[in-house]
């Protein structure tokens, strides 16, 4: 198995199109930084994949984080600067990883992909 990085974005929330791509883009970032050096560029070597999934809540996002962080999977909270759409300090999306597919599989398998 490979390394991959999951981004889990909150559904209830209905950000933009633009909005959305730009919070899944500061958790990738924030992912990768998080990661140990040699996962960061097995990552980068093999195609950095990502999967961007879906948690209806806050409640089920926080829940997400706490799994990963028990499996010792580097996470990071995207928390917005409330410069357009939404009010300062919302939390938007989780990182896992990068890190190995099945260990963060564990944890997200079930999610809904984001459409």
């Amino acid at each position: 198995m490979g390394i991959k990085q999951v981004i889990v974005v909150r559904d209830d929330l209905e950000l933009s199109r633009g909005k959305l791509a730009v919070q899944v883009a500061h958790a990738s970032i924030l992912g990768f930084l998080k990661s140990d050096k040699e996962k960061r560029e097995r990552w980068l070597c093999e195609g950095q994949k990502k999967i961007v999934l879906r948690v209806k809540n806050l409640e089920e996002l926080f829940l997400i984080r706490d799994k990963a962080e028990r499996e010792k999977i580097p996470t990071a909270i995207v928390e917005d600067a409330g410069l357009t759409e939404i009010p300062p300090g919302t939390i938007t999306a989780v990182v896992l990883g990068p890190d190995e597919e099945k260990k963060i599989d564990k944890i997200t398998g079930n999610l809904p992909l984001l459409r």
